[in-house]
């Protein structure tokens, strides 16, 4: 339990569990207040349970639930009136503070200056400013001013996600039609390349040409809201964020990404970027893993694969092969032990680009464990645990490159919005959601069954500009999504095998095969990854230009498939 202090009678906190209540009584809190819903996680406590605890060591306890990001009056004023009744300090907790927050702030509203509500919140690290004009209407004491479930603001056009898909998304649209009113909700202050973090593993890239300022790729036109979504309301057209602010739209875009499940592993988080263990799906780890490269001169080096679905299936054998031709370059692969972990049961999910892969297998003498997955890492004693078919086997290393799993965010799979995966469930061709008709989802939290790829997204987002925008015309989706992406397999430094592929597996080359022979090494492939791709993606793709990815009708799409 860390909480932070509102005022003199209230401190906040994420979620506490029992053996936090016996801290709490030891420093005179007399009345606990929970706003958050029974089962929202696995593993929460119950309220029942923190109820008894509490009781029994004689502080008073109320249950508010907040959850769908609705501020009703009536939590607000049970909120205010459990702190109007008792004079000593009370502790409110939720997932992260932040609901209790916000109904903190609500319930002061008219009592307190506006400014001094969002400094105190500010000052203990919520930043609640999407919430002033709500605040101060309480205060000035409008009709319902503090039912909050009312849109703050309402936009034509609403993004969820700030990543490759949601701003390049934004720049088609804004570029088509530059009229309309264009919102993004995303938190974050920066934003990556994440295909180059491959090469960043390899030496190859430094790892600040891979990250931006999130302000820097905004498209200009667009407003930007600095907040996390948490919820969907689709029957209203409105998203809620973590603060509770309600966001109206004519269209919605869903864009959210994927989560790296870092803790499914069990002791990896703990020790990722020490220990030998690395990973390149992570910015601050994937110089790690070319100093262990380049430092390693014999043992054993591991990489893993989990289940589908990752973001670029072929990530985890770049970093494999990037470091095996380093190492032979070296003159010191003899001395190491090279093995592959994948959670699948074939090297690659389209057969067309394996026999140049498995000649790499053999060049650099790789150990293929197939249906074999990473469960557990202990850092300390440098072992690995698999579950495979004939049970558990722990192995040790000198070095581990690992592939954390990866799964929808809590908020898309808890909502309407998703299918039984947790993901955006859009129809495949176009992308446009298959329960609520102005709705589209694209990216790697999209349910599309295609290769999560920033080539994918690229791809995606032209086609979801072109049929929001003949929805928002009264129209039906005009143009198609083949599946296509790409996946550029790194198999030496120097050489790329340059997979593209759609639906089914289908090949669909972007280049004539007597320029690019995408299922052969090429070293004009690595010129597109290493010199092309990192500046077209900066300066095309986040800008709205569509350069070999224009929409095609969707009638075709359909006849080609």
């Amino acid at each position: 339990m860390n909480p932070h202090k509102l005022d003199e009678k209230l401190l906040v906190c994420g979620q506490i569990i029992p053996e936090d209540i016996a801290q709490a009584a030891s420093a005179d809190i007399r009345l606990i207040i929970n706003n958050r819903p029974d089962g929202e996680e696995p593993g929460q406590p119950l309220s029942a349970d923190l109820k008894a605890q509490a009781e029994a060591l004689g502080i008073v306890y109320r249950h508010i639930p907040i959850s769908g990001g609705n501020f009703d009056e009536a939590s607000v004023t049970a909120f205010g009136d459990a702190l109007a009744s008792f004079d000593g300090p009370a502790l409110a907790f939720c997932r992260t503070g932040t609901r209790s927050t916000t109904l903190w702030a609500l319930s002061q509203a008219g009592s307190r200056p506006t400014a001094a509500i969002l400094s105190a919140a500010n000052a203990a690290g919520y930043d609640l400013s999407q919430l002033r004009d709500r605040i101060e209407a309480i205060g000035a004491g409008g009709p319902d001013s503090r039912a909050i479930d009312r849109p703050a603001a309402r936009y034509d056009v609403v993004i969820v996600g700030g990543g490759a898909g949601g701003i390049a998304t934004a720049a088609s649209i804004h570029k088509r039609d530059s009229s309309l009113s264009i919102a993004i909700i995303e938190p974050r202050t920066d934003h990556y390349y994440q295909p180059g973090w491959t090469m960043v593993g390899a030496g190859v890239f430094d790892p600040k040409t891979t990250c931006h300022s999130m302000a820097s790729v905004m498209p200009k036109g667009v407003t930007w809201i600095r907040e996390a979504a948490h919820s969907f309301q689709p029957e209203q057209d409105q998203v809620t964020t973590a603060s509770g602010s309600v966001i109206g739209y004519r269209a919605l875009v869903v864009a959210p990404g994927n989560v790296l499940d870092w803790d499914a592993i069990d002791g990896l988080a703990e020790t990722l970027g020490r220990n030998g263990v690395t990973s390149n799906y992570r910015y601050d780890t994937a110089p790690y893993t070319w100093e262990l490269v380049r430092n390693l001169r014999e043992g054993v080096a591991l990489f893993t694969q989990p289940p589908m679905p990752i973001k670029c299936a072929g990530a985890p054998q770049k970093a494999m092969y990037l470091s095996c031709d380093n190492w032979l370059e070296r003159g010191v692969l003899n001395n190491i032990d090279v093995a592959f972990h994948n959670a699948g049961g074939v090297l690659f999910g389209v057969k067309d680009y394996v026999p140049a892969l498995m000649g790499y297998v053999e060049r650099y003498g790789i150990d293929l464990n197939f249906e074999s997955t990473l469960i557990a890492v202990d850092g300390a004693a440098k072992t690995a645990t698999f579950r495979e078919k004939t049970g558990e086997v722990t192995r040790a290393f000198d070095m581990i490159h690992v592939t954390p799993p990866q799964i929808a965010p809590r908020f898309v799979a808890d909502s309407p919005l998703a299918d039984k995966t947790g993901y955006v469930e859009v129809d495949q061709v176009t992308m446009r959601h298959v329960r609520y008709p102005n709705i589209f989802g694209l990216g790697d939290g999209g349910s599309t069954p295609n290769a999560k790829t920033a080539a994918a997204a690229r791809k995606q987002a032209p086609i979801v500009a072109v049929n929001l925008l003949a929805m928002l015309k009264g129209g039906e989706p005009v143009a198609g999504y083949d599946g296509y992406g790409s996946c550029p397999l790194t198999v030496e430094k120097g050489k790329i095998v340059l997979a593209e592929f759609g639906y089914g597996g289908k090949l669909l080359p972007s280049f004539p095969t007597w320029l690019i022979d995408g299922t052969q090494p090429a070293r004009l492939s690595w010129l597109l990854k290493s010199e092309a791709l990192p500046w077209i993606y900066w300066n095309g793709m986040l800008k709205g230009h569509e350069w070999l990815v224009k929409p095609q009708p969707i009638d075709r799409v359909r006849q080609a498939a």
